[in-house]
């Protein structure tokens, strides 16, 4: 393993999150956020989710259908290896959406997915919490490709680091108000840049008070045998997709006997 790979390995298991800048060009950029436009989306207040695909949303190919540079994100090669260092060799593309925010929108949930501060986790405040082994803590990876600058100044992404690792519930404080809290951070994603974290860490979307408009495509991965919801992700129509590609859109099995290595 290279130096730069075994410092991200480290960082990403210490902290939960990490930025990698510089993956997009200008160009990639460009062709991306035209594409959006094309789709002359409704502007709303507030937090705007957009090419929605499973969760919570209708079964389908989200953004994907969109174009091309949407689906060459999927398998990025100066992603996926990151992606191994915690999914392992066999995972899945479980969910994707984009976000859209505007000049003046508010602060969204600080919350996480798994774990002692998950929402529903019957944790209590002060208290160690061990989830026992039949409770899901870990396993699922987002991806969140930056296509316009993110960080402090702007708004976006902020989150807990290591939190992903506590096994005590947040204190409501710094929940109820992250904003004031010197535990959240708001770390720099340049346009072009891609944020990953674990969903176990605590998260969450800093008010936006940049003139211009925030946007970010999540791809949400999965180790092979888990999945967030009963609906699936599928391939966009009229567009080749690699072997590889095609793996990310398989249903969820047990990895290696059910579930091919997408490194082999």
């Amino acid at each position: 393993m290279n130096a730069d790979l075994e410092t991200r390995q480290y960082l990403f298991d210490l902290q939960g999150y990490l930025v990698v800048e510089d993956v997009l060009d200008a160009g990639e950029l460009a062709a991306l956020n035209e594409l959006i436009d094309g789709q002359e989306l409704p502007d709303k207040e507030g937090i705007q989710r957009f090419g929605d695909a499973c969760g919570s949303s209708p079964e389908g190919p989200g953004f994907l259908q969109w174009g091309q540079p949407f689906c060459d994100l999927l398998d990025h090669e100066r992603i996926l290896p990151i992606l191994r260092f915690r999914l392992g060799d066999c995972f899945r593309l479980d969910r994707i959406y984009g976000i859209r925010t505007r000049e003046g929108s508010p602060r969204g949930f600080l919350h996480s997915d798994y774990g002692a501060s998950a929402i529903g986790a019957p944790s209590v405040a002060g208290e160690r919490y061990h989830w026992p082994e039949n409770v899901l803590h870990t396993g699922f990876v987002v991806v969140s490709w930056n296509l316009t600058d993110a960080g402090p100044g702007h708004g976006g992404f902020c989150c807990v680091p290591g939190s992903h690792k506590s096994v005590f519930r947040i204190p409501e404080h710094i929940q109820e108000a992250h904003e004031d809290a010197d535990e959240v951070i708001l770390p720099s994603a340049p346009a072009g840049s891609v944020t990953l974290f674990t969903e176990a860490i605590t998260h969450g979307t800093a008010a936006w008070r940049a003139p211009h408009e925030r946007r970010c495509l999540l791809y949400k991965y999965c180790v092979s045998q888990i999945a967030w919801s009963a609906r699936r992700m599928q391939p966009p129509e009229g567009i080749e997709l690699t072997p590889r590609q095609q793996i990310l859109f398989r249903d969820a099995a047990d990895p290696h006997r059910y579930f091919p290595s997408l490194f082999d």
